[in-house]
Protein backbone atom coordinates (compact mmCIF):
# COMPACT_ATOMS: atom_id res chain seq x y z
CA UNK A 1 0.00 0.00 0.00
CA UNK A 2 1.56 3.25 -1.01
CA UNK A 3 1.15 5.50 2.63
CA UNK A 4 1.51 9.31 1.95
CA UNK A 5 2.79 9.04 -1.35
CA UNK A 6 5.73 6.70 -0.02
CA UNK A 7 6.86 9.87 2.05
CA UNK A 8 8.24 8.18 5.11
CA UNK A 9 9.02 11.35 6.99
CA UNK A 10 6.04 13.25 8.24
CA UNK A 11 7.53 16.46 9.52
CA UNK A 12 5.92 18.01 12.56
CA UNK A 13 6.20 21.70 12.88
CA UNK A 14 6.23 22.64 16.45
CA UNK A 15 5.60 26.24 15.92
CA UNK A 16 4.23 28.96 13.63
CA UNK A 17 7.72 29.36 11.96
CA UNK A 18 9.05 25.56 11.74
CA UNK A 19 5.41 25.14 10.10
CA UNK A 20 6.31 28.13 7.74
CA UNK A 21 9.28 26.74 7.14
CA UNK A 22 8.06 23.81 6.03
CA UNK A 23 5.91 24.95 3.25
CA UNK A 24 9.46 25.74 0.62
CA UNK A 25 9.98 22.11 1.24
CA UNK A 26 9.35 18.77 -1.43
CA UNK A 27 7.35 17.21 1.37
CA UNK A 28 3.66 17.08 0.54
CA UNK A 29 2.42 15.87 4.00
CA UNK A 30 3.33 17.60 6.94
CA UNK A 31 1.98 17.60 10.47
CA UNK A 32 1.05 20.29 13.03
CA UNK A 33 1.40 20.06 15.91
CA UNK A 34 0.94 23.50 18.58
CA UNK A 35 -1.81 25.93 17.26
CA UNK A 36 -4.25 27.98 18.05
CA UNK A 37 -7.74 27.92 16.82
CA UNK A 38 -7.53 31.39 15.56
CA UNK A 39 -4.78 30.66 13.42
CA UNK A 40 -6.01 27.64 12.05
CA UNK A 41 -7.92 28.84 8.63
CA UNK A 42 -5.26 31.01 7.61
CA UNK A 43 -2.63 28.29 8.30
CA UNK A 44 -4.57 25.94 6.14
CA UNK A 45 -4.75 28.37 3.11
CA UNK A 46 -1.42 28.82 3.22
CA UNK A 47 -0.68 25.18 3.36
CA UNK A 48 -3.11 24.66 0.37
CA UNK A 49 -1.50 27.38 -1.90
CA UNK A 50 1.80 25.29 -1.22
CA UNK A 51 -0.29 22.08 -2.34
CA UNK A 52 1.13 20.60 1.09
CA UNK A 53 -1.66 18.00 3.15
CA UNK A 54 -1.98 19.13 6.56
CA UNK A 55 -2.53 16.41 9.49
CA UNK A 56 -3.70 18.36 12.75
CA UNK A 57 -3.04 17.44 16.29
CA UNK A 58 -5.94 18.20 17.59
CA UNK A 59 -5.24 17.67 21.59
CA UNK A 60 -2.27 20.28 21.02
CA UNK A 61 -4.71 23.15 19.25
CA UNK A 62 -5.59 26.17 21.72
CA UNK A 63 -8.70 27.22 22.86
CA UNK A 64 -10.39 24.18 20.99
CA UNK A 65 -12.02 21.42 23.33
CA UNK A 66 -11.10 17.59 22.40
CA UNK A 67 -14.36 15.71 22.06
CA UNK A 68 -16.25 15.26 19.16
CA UNK A 69 -17.60 18.93 18.97
CA UNK A 70 -14.49 20.27 18.58
CA UNK A 71 -13.45 17.50 16.07
CA UNK A 72 -16.67 18.37 13.78
CA UNK A 73 -16.06 21.52 13.73
CA UNK A 74 -11.89 20.84 12.17
CA UNK A 75 -13.76 18.55 9.89
CA UNK A 76 -16.31 20.93 8.25
CA UNK A 77 -14.08 24.36 8.56
CA UNK A 78 -11.03 23.76 9.17
CA UNK A 79 -10.11 20.82 6.83
CA UNK A 80 -6.83 19.63 7.50
CA UNK A 81 -5.91 16.17 5.45
CA UNK A 82 -6.18 14.64 8.78
CA UNK A 83 -6.38 14.78 12.06
CA UNK A 84 -4.41 13.01 14.85
CA UNK A 85 -5.57 12.45 18.83
CA UNK A 86 -5.58 10.62 21.65
CA UNK A 87 -9.12 10.94 22.18
CA UNK A 88 -10.69 7.65 20.60
CA UNK A 89 -14.11 10.03 19.70
CA UNK A 90 -12.25 12.93 17.65
CA UNK A 91 -10.21 10.29 15.58
CA UNK A 92 -13.52 8.49 15.00
CA UNK A 93 -15.23 12.25 13.67
CA UNK A 94 -12.40 12.56 11.51
CA UNK A 95 -13.14 8.90 10.19
CA UNK A 96 -16.61 9.42 10.00
CA UNK A 97 -15.78 13.16 7.74
CA UNK A 98 -13.51 10.79 5.79
CA UNK A 99 -10.37 12.48 6.92
CA UNK A 100 -7.15 10.46 7.54
CA UNK A 101 -7.66 9.51 11.07
CA UNK A 102 -4.92 8.85 13.62
CA UNK A 103 -5.24 7.34 16.59
CA UNK A 104 -2.23 8.54 18.88
CA UNK A 105 -1.22 5.90 21.80
CA UNK A 106 1.44 5.94 24.34
CA UNK A 107 2.84 2.66 25.20
CA UNK A 108 4.13 3.64 28.84
CA UNK A 109 4.41 -0.32 29.87
CA UNK A 110 2.32 -3.50 29.33
CA UNK A 111 -1.09 -2.09 30.30
CA UNK A 112 -1.10 0.76 28.04
CA UNK A 113 -0.24 -1.64 25.40
CA UNK A 114 -3.00 -4.07 26.17
CA UNK A 115 -5.70 -1.15 26.48
CA UNK A 116 -4.43 -0.10 22.99
CA UNK A 117 -4.88 -3.55 21.54
CA UNK A 118 -8.63 -3.22 22.86
CA UNK A 119 -9.31 -0.04 21.96
CA UNK A 120 -8.03 -0.75 18.47
CA UNK A 121 -9.90 -4.22 18.31
CA UNK A 122 -12.85 -2.02 18.91
CA UNK A 123 -12.13 0.70 16.23
CA UNK A 124 -10.21 0.83 13.33
CA UNK A 125 -8.33 4.90 12.65
CA UNK A 126 -6.62 4.31 9.50
CA UNK A 127 -3.29 5.12 11.46
CA UNK A 128 -2.24 4.98 14.42
CA UNK A 129 0.97 7.27 15.73
CA UNK A 130 2.55 4.32 18.26
CA UNK A 131 4.93 6.67 20.54
CA UNK A 132 7.79 6.42 21.54
CA UNK A 133 8.99 5.47 18.35
CA UNK A 134 12.25 4.30 19.61
CA UNK A 135 10.92 0.42 20.73
CA UNK A 136 11.03 -1.52 17.40
CA UNK A 137 10.68 -4.88 19.12
CA UNK A 138 7.06 -3.40 20.20
CA UNK A 139 6.55 -1.51 16.63
CA UNK A 140 6.88 -4.74 15.54
CA UNK A 141 4.56 -6.77 17.82
CA UNK A 142 1.63 -4.02 17.42
CA UNK A 143 2.53 -4.30 13.68
CA UNK A 144 1.88 -8.22 14.11
CA UNK A 145 -1.05 -7.60 16.54
CA UNK A 146 -3.11 -5.00 14.75
CA UNK A 147 -3.53 -4.85 10.97
CA UNK A 148 -3.30 -0.90 11.51
CA UNK A 149 -0.62 0.91 9.71
CA UNK A 150 2.05 2.78 12.34
CA UNK A 151 3.23 6.03 12.36
CA UNK A 152 6.32 5.76 14.79
CA UNK A 153 6.84 9.21 16.74
CA UNK A 154 8.38 10.39 19.69
CA UNK A 155 12.15 10.52 20.81
CA UNK A 156 13.43 9.94 17.13
CA UNK A 157 16.19 11.52 17.39
CA UNK A 158 18.61 9.36 14.81
CA UNK A 159 18.56 8.56 11.38
CA UNK A 160 19.45 4.87 12.34
CA UNK A 161 16.38 5.39 14.97
CA UNK A 162 14.22 6.08 12.41
CA UNK A 163 15.26 3.45 9.90
CA UNK A 164 15.30 0.85 12.44
CA UNK A 165 11.25 2.02 13.66
CA UNK A 166 10.83 1.80 9.72
CA UNK A 167 12.45 -1.85 9.66
CA UNK A 168 10.27 -2.70 12.43
CA UNK A 169 7.00 -1.96 10.59
CA UNK A 170 5.98 2.04 10.72
CA UNK A 171 5.10 3.44 7.42
CA UNK A 172 6.64 6.91 8.41
CA UNK A 173 8.16 8.44 10.99
CA UNK A 174 6.67 11.64 12.65
CA UNK A 175 9.19 13.90 13.88
CA UNK A 176 9.73 17.40 15.37
CA UNK A 177 14.10 16.79 14.55
CA UNK A 178 14.69 18.75 11.65
CA UNK A 179 17.94 16.93 10.81
CA UNK A 180 15.83 13.56 10.13
CA UNK A 181 13.87 15.75 7.88
CA UNK A 182 16.60 15.49 5.20
CA UNK A 183 17.67 12.21 5.51
CA UNK A 184 15.23 9.35 4.72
Amino acid sequence: MNHFCNQKILPAAGSIKDFEKLMKTDFEYIILLNSHIAQLQSLMQLAHRHKKKVLLHADLVQGLKGDEYGAEFLCQVIKPAGIISTRTPVVSMAKKRSLIAVQRIFLLDTHALNTSYRLLSSFQPDYIEVLPGVIPHIIKEVAEQIQIPILAGGLIRTKKEAEDALNAGAVAITTSTKELWKCI
